[in-house]
């Protein structure tokens, strides 16, 4: 009874947390906004994937983040700044995107669905669906389930890694049916909601860096 107690605790910790940093519907749009005019089945096998990759990627994040970065020594300032500039950049380049032509929805060349599938860790995972936002909260909740006895440690763990499986399965509903969401608003409209999601994921980008430079600006003057 306990155990499962434990496991509902970390589930919902990290469910709470990881929900409004990945936001699936949110994500959907950027992400459609990359993929452009592609069909249905183009979009649903990219989303199969992505989520995929989300999955994996934040158990490794989950499980390894904190051993990777000391290997490296990188501290966790480090990585806001420079996902955030990261965030801020893919921010920058879809508030600039140009607007396709509606002639041209539904015409995509074979070819350049091969490059979609080559973005599925990057950006499409890494930073449009896990930012390093999301990272940072996943290193939080693992040293945060690091407690004392082996078998408290696997539970709370465990919780963490079902509230991660679950909202990967969020991100593939999202996506997958993304285009269809989007049918029942016309075209200006779409334009306008992406420019906006656009400029919140600049702004995001903007805070997370400033974050990370005021932390280690605060960590220099007390040096």
């Amino acid at each position: 009874m306990a155990t499962a107690t434990l496991v509902f605790k970390f589930f919902g910790l990290a469910f709470s947390a990881l929900l409004p940093l990945i936001n699936p519907l949110g994500s959907a749009l950027v992400f459609l906004g990359l993929v452009g005019p592609a069909p249905q089945p183009v979009i649903r096998k990219l989303a199969r994937q992505i989520a995929i990759s989300t999955t994996l990627f934040l158990i490794v994040i989950e499980l390894a983040g904190a051993a990777v970065l000391s290997f490296f020594g990188i501290s966790l300032r480090v990585v806001q700044v420079a996902g955030g500039l990261v965030l801020a950049a893919m921010g920058w380049k879809l508030l600039n995107q140009q607007e396709s032509e509606p002639s041209k929805q539904r015409e995509v060349p074979e070819d350049s669905y091969t490059p979609l599938e080559q973005k599925i860790f990057y950006p499409f995972t890494f930073p449009v669906t896990a930012g390093p936002g999301t990272i940072l909260v996943m290193l939080t909740l693992a040293a945060h389930a690091s407690v004392k006895g082996t078998l408290a440690t696997t539970t709370a763990h465990l919780g963490i890694l079902l509230a991660v499986v679950i909202l990967s399965l969020l991100v593939f509903l999202s996506y997958a049916y993304a285009p269809r969401i989007t049918q029942h608003i016309s075209p200006q409209t779409a334009h306008g909601i992406l420019r906006v999601i656009a400029f919140v994921l600049l702004c995001i980008g903007v805070q997370i860096t400033w974050n990370g430079v005021e932390a280690m600006l605060k960590t220099a003057l007390r040096s």
